[in-house]
């Protein structure tokens, strides 16, 4: 029918637009002048919100922010409440954003023009009528990102009525990372390099499982990253081997941690805990990280070998074979991680900011 071509041309549009003004103020990608139409109506967004919003990984999105903050349009601020993470804003008073804004500034003339043949009736029906598309859009876009792209390797799923869940990830990836998402709606996002895994997701269970061949010396590396939801409790296990894990959890409700299986290096930032969380660590390692957030006690049982192991402001050389320590004033009445290495490693730092 005639309005759904409307709707599609609309759509078309508004790509245009992007692309032209990001060539007329000298951007890379019309990409990022979507990213500064999205700060200029939210003020405000972090990092990782930006990344679920433009469907790109953490990667891309940090290297579209290094250009955009060089040319002196977005700035990028620790949160006062959480030093992990990146709030973006921008720059509203500098130089460089009076071309942009002149820009949006014409998008929105244009959209008064429109809606001043309309009366309040009639603009309150096309209001309610674009509130309602976008809904049904958000809906239509999440059950679509039920099943991979192929070009793009996306997999995700909807959270639904979920109250908590659980990742496995029983064979490993060349290269890991996982992070927080405050996606509304979405149980995980999964974007892949490389041999895409099986990947399923039933009653909050996420499997992702690479073929074992895999294994095989190959000069095709494999990479995965994963982004949960931060609404609801998880349980995460990672095993078999990895050559690197990086775990960005922010403010994920962290329910228990497992990794297990031959590393040569994992980072993994914890969020704060709401109780006692369990983690766990086995198998052999080159170096193993693990930060806190500041004030968050930790309760530790080494049960293996470590040539160099760091907790806190102590520094352990040759040190191993059940060994149990604890941070300064810990209190068990209060929420903690409880830490057992049960692997032996080059390098063992568990600290806090």
């Amino acid at each position: 029918m005639a309005l759904r071509r409307e709707l599609r041309q609309f759509n078309g549009f508004g790509a245009s637009f992007f692309r032209v003004a990001a060539a007329q103020t000298g951007m890379a990608a019309d990409t990022d002048m979507q990213v500064m139409d999205i700060l200029d109506l939210a003020g405000e967004a972090s990092a990782g919100q930006l990344a679920d919003l433009m469907g790109m990984t953490t990667g891309a999105i940090a290297k579209m922010l290094n250009r955009l903050e060089e040319a002196g349009l977005v700035r990028r601020d620790r949160d006062p409440n959480d030093g992990r993470k990146v709030i973006v804003r921008l720059e509203r008073g500098k130089d460089e954003m009076h071309t942009v804004r002149s820009i949006l500034n014409s998008l929105e003339e244009t959209w008064d023009e429109a809606m001043s043949r309309y009366d309040e009736e009639q603009l309150a029906f096309l209001l309610e009528f674009l509130q309602h598309n976008h809904a049904l859009s958000r809906k239509e876009l999440v059950q679509l990102q039920e099943a991979p792209l192929n070009k793009e390797r996306i997999f995700s799923a909807p959270l639904a009525d979920l109250e908590s869940a659980r990742l496995i990830f029983p064979s490993g990836a060349f290269r890991m990372n996982l992070r927080a998402s405050d996606g509304k709606g979405t149980l995980y996002q999964a974007r892949f390099e490389g041999p895409v895994p099986e990947v399923k997701a039933k009653d909050g269970v996420v499997t992702i499982r690479y073929p074992r061949r895999l294994w095989v010396p190959s000069k095709e590396k494999t990479a995965a990253e994963v982004a949960l939801s931060i609404a609801i409790p998880w349980q995460i296990v990672i095993q078999g081997s990895a050559s690197e894990i990086t775990a960005e959890l922010g403010e994920l409700n962290l329910a228990s941690l497992e990794v297990k299986g031959g590393l040569h290096r994992s980072q993994l930032d914890l969020p704060a805990p709401t109780g006692r969380v369990p983690m766990r660590i086995s198998g052999g390692a080159s170096e193993v990280i693990v930060r806190r957030p500041a004030g968050v006690a930790a309760l530790v049982h080494l049960k293996g070998w470590a040539a160099e192991f760091v907790f806190d402001d102590q520094t352990f050389g040759a040190v191993g074979n059940d060994v149990r320590l604890q941070s300064q004033g810990f209190d068990p009445t209060t929420p903690y991680y409880d830490i057992e290495v049960a692997s032996s490693a080059s390098q063992l730092t568990i600290t806090s900011d």
